[in-house]
């Protein structure tokens, strides 16, 4: 069951700590409900179950700070279920589904996506992920996208899963090599674009205005296709 999966990653202390109506297992098996019945007919409620408490487990694993981690868990489980349902034609895609895929989904995915979700202005369905994602978003590509006015601020690393995967019209890998999977009737596209890792904030805003550029013209084409 997922409950005794995810009492495994969890220690006895931190189930002492907390009232329990709030212990983490209480919290996702509600999410996984409400999920549930969103998606009655749609996905199984097993499916459901699994996607909610696996999504906290994967999220758990990087991340330092676990105080909104339900919650994170929750948003990201929705997604990669309304991505599930995409992919197999379930529920209609209004606007393309654009992935941006790094290593670590502190940088460069996730400046790509804000600033293709920022221009698009609903036009396009933007999603990123790491190949292997960091415990947070690096502060000064916080910082060089704050001055564009593009907010990463509720944000945060994601793992890649074959779900968002299989919903996206274009996949833009950057530096994460070949571990997207693969399929049919999809675009995978390969910036080379410098990873903004412990660089200077100068050297930042030149990948910003770098990916910028870029993110305006395939979104460009994308719009353009759809005329």
């Amino acid at each position: 069951m997922p409950e005794n999966v995810l009492n495994g990653q969890l220690s006895r202390g931190e189930h002492r700590a907390q009232p329990e109506l709030l212990m983490p297992h209480t919290v996702l098996a509600r999410t996984a409900a409400d999920l549930a019945a969103k998606y009655e007919g749609v996905v199984s409620r097993q499916t459901v179950e699994r996607c909610v408490f696996e999504s906290y487990t994967a999220l758990r694993r990087t991340s330092r700070v676990h105080a909104h981690l339900t919650t994170l868990a929750g948003r990201f489980a929705a997604d990669r279920l309304r991505a599930l349902a995409q992919a197999a034609g379930a529920v209609p895609k209004d606007v393309p589904e654009v992935l941006f895929v790094c290593v670590q989904n502190a940088g460069r995915s996730q400046m790509a996506a804000g600033l293709l979700t920022h221009h698009a202005a609903g036009r396009v369905h933007v999603r990123s992920a790491g190949s292997a994602p960091a415990h947070s978003i690096n502060p000064t590509v916080v910082e060089a996208m704050t001055e564009i006015g593009v907010d990463l601020g509720t944000q945060y690393p994601k793992p890649l899963t074959d779900d968002v995967v299989a919903a996206a019209d274009v996949v833009v890998s950057m530096g994460c090599g070949d571990a997207c999977a693969i399929y049919p009737g999809k675009r995978y596209l390969d910036w080379t674009v410098s990873d903004p890792q412990g660089r200077p904030l100068d050297e930042v805003r030149a990948i910003r205005d770098d990916l910028d550029a870029r993110v305006r013209a395939l979104l460009t084409e994308l719009t353009t296709e759809r005329v």
